[in-house]
């Protein structure tokens, strides 16, 4: 419970930090409220009902009494007498005889090809250069990747695969990328549309974009049919009853909405529609775009609201991408500086930061690369990565910090053959269980395979390659675990010595 304790501790950290308001992705706070929530739950149950059937099960099978039956075993011989369906639902699976292995374990494939292969070929002089060398290619890349991280999100990978959304995306930016989507303009209060002042607002607002406007249209045909509308009943009879007729403006009729008080008609909201001219970085340029229009929305006279369907995803996607990487950060630090007060050993937490860190870069640098786009679900993967990387690397460092062997390299091996093979078993398991990923017509479902994949991997990579080889040259030194035996074998014989002395008739004894 100690163990697991301080990890389900870590993992409320990190998903509390998702879940808390720093967090601006709605998406990855509510899965981070759920997953809190989860994890209390799921701690409690363990600790209690969990715990007791455990003990139940304990003292069941202590009694030699049948764990699904509750039943006495029936001894050896009766079983003997019985046929094989009987001593196979009746067994309590022991073989009964005087023989019994120490530690099983130590007999599984995994374990057997850990101890008398990969430990002695991992910690050989000759391969601990081509280590190195693969980690330095493993640091550029990473490093390359963290500098190419951007905002430039397709729209198109948060769309179904077989969608024909994304059949037509791909034929809008690659025919019409130079055009904006099309921007709804709403005036939503009544506006003196007659007053030159007015016309002059929504001319300056509409500046910069084509525009399929209404008011245009109107003052150009007041122009061409020279008719004066500078007051506010002029202006709306000749609208309604003149240009709104016209079979060439009849479909700006559902672009404004009156409303009648007795007998006058007033124009209480309208709409134009605007579009851009953008260059090849459309994306960029849209949010831009709104990053202009909406606060003039709140500063100018003219209260209006700018709105595409798409606007969605370019708010998503017009959020800084240094928030979420820096929130993730953050965690990080926090996560291991909590820690200190949890660990065995203050250099076994060193070495633990550095490959949390390492994996994190690794992860994040190299999902970059591999054009994974920073949105909800590849931050949420890089939280869960502090996870999954403490998980399976602080037992191989803690276990290695506190060994007592002579060399590093035999204190290596020891902790390889202690946790190598749960933790190979573990990483195994958590791969194949992507492979049903791959098989979801969704580019989040791929976009979620890739980066558990590369966490997955960066993992595995540390655990039996790197972290071997380094801590074969780095501290800790194991010099002080020789200096005690020795100091403990003189004291041992010196006292021996003493005793046979004193003692000359029970040598034999001593």
């Amino acid at each position: 419970m100690v163990t697991y304790t301080m990890t389900s501790s870590l993992y409320f950290i990190t998903f509390g930090m998702g879940a808390s308001p720093f967090t601006n992705i709605e998406a990855v706070k509510v899965f981070c409220q759920n997953m809190c929530v989860s994890i209390l739950l799921n701690y409690f149950y363990i600790f209690s009902f969990f715990g007791s059937c455990l003990v139940f099960a304990g003292q069941l099978e202590q009694n030699r009494y049948h764990s699904i039956f509750c039943c006495k075993i029936p001894s050896a011989e009766y079983l003997d007498r019985k046929p094989v369906w009987f001593q196979t639902v009746m067994s309590d699976g022991h073989q009964q005889t005087s023989h019994h292995e120490t530690n099983p374990y130590q007999h599984h494939f995994i374990q057997h090809f850990l101890r008398e292969h990969y430990n002695e070929w991992i910690t050989n002089i000759y391969v601990k250069p081509f280590v190195v060398i693969l980690y330095l290619i493993y640091a550029s890349f990473s490093f390359m990747g963290c500098l190419q991280i951007s905002d430039r999100a397709n729209i198109i990978h948060l769309l179904a695969s077989d969608s024909p959304s994304v059949s037509y995306a791909m034929v809008q930016q690659k025919y019409f990328s130079n055009y904006s989507p099309v921007i709804g303009f709403y005036i939503y209060e009544p506006l003196e549309y007659w007053n030159s002042s007015v016309q002059e607002d929504i001319r300056r607002l509409c500046s910069g974009f084509t525009a399929v406007s209404w008011v245009e249209q109107y003052y150009q045909f007041l122009k061409v049919s020279n008719i004066s509308a500078n007051n506010k009943s002029d202006f709306i009879s000749v609208l309604q009853s003149s240009f709104l007729k016209k079979p060439e403006f009849q479909h700006f009729r559902n672009d404004i909405i009156f409303s009648k008080a007795g007998d006058e008609n007033n124009i209480i909201a309208s709409r134009l529609y605007l579009v851009a001219r953008t260059s090849r970085d459309k994306q960029k340029e849209v949010i831009e775009v709104l990053e202009k229009l909406r606060p003039l929305s709140l500063s100018k006279s003219i209260r209006f609201i700018v709105f595409n369907p798409s606007f969605v995803f370019m708010d998503h996607y017009g959020l800084s991408v240094t928030v979420p990487v820096l929130i993730a950060g953050v965690g990080v630090l926090l996560v291991l500086i909590l820690t200190f007060f949890l660990v065995i050993h203050p250099l076994g937490n060193f070495w633990l930061i550095l490959s949390v860190t390492s994996i994190e870069l690794g992860v994040l640098g190299l999902m970059t690369l591999w054009n994974v786009d920073m949105d909800c679900i590849s931050i949420l993967c890089l939280i869960y990565t502090l996870n999954f990387a403490i998980d399976h690397c602080a037992p191989l460092l803690y276990t290695f910090v506190l060994a007592t062997e002579h060399t590093r390299t035999q204190c290596i091996k020891s902790s390889l053959q202690e946790h190598g093979t749960a933790i190979l078993q573990n990483v195994t398991s958590f791969l194949i269980g992507l492979v049903p990923l791959l098989f979801v017509p969704s580019n989040l479902t791929f976009t979620l395979f890739k980066c558990l994949l590369l966490t997955g991997g960066c993992t595995l990579l540390h655990c039996f390659v790197i972290l071997p080889v380094f801590l074969t040259f780095f501290p800790p030194s194991k010099k002080h675990h020789k200096k005690k035996k020795r100091a403990k074998r003189k004291e041992r014989e010196e006292i021996e010595c003493i005793e046979i002395q004193e003692n000359p008739d029970h040598v034999t004894t001593v």
